[in-house]
């Protein structure tokens, strides 16, 4: 778990940037998805907890909807996308957005 992040420092994070955040991992687990299947479940896992850690913050509690799907098609395509279709790589592209924007606004 990002302990540091979770004691409080996630929480004073704008949502952008905590989305560049998940998008890293997200990044990283597409670089790993063929590769190391080790490596691509680690940066899945870190992706999902701080995704969890999103979905928790009460400044955003009017887009959990938004928050819980992207986790939903995030599981969906670590595991085949076999409901949704989803894949790693068009998620990837999802998240780069975030981390444009965030790149824009500083």
């Amino acid at each position: 778990m990002h302990q540091q992040l979770a004691s409080g420092r996630w929480h004073s994070l704008p949502l952008i940037e905590q989305l560049t955040n998940v998008g890293s991992d997200v990044a990283r687990a597409a670089r790993w998805y063929v590769k190391n299947q080790k490596r691509c479940e680690q940066a899945f896992d870190h992706t999902l907890e701080l995704l969890d850690l999103t979905i928790a913050d009460e400044r955003w509690k009017g887009r959990r909807k938004e928050l819980t799907r992207a986790r939903e098609l995030l599981c969906d395509a670590m595991f085949g996308g076999t409901t949704y279709g989803s894949d790693l790589a068009s998620l990837d592209c999802y998240f780069f957005h975030f981390a444009m924007a965030a790149r824009v606004g500083r």
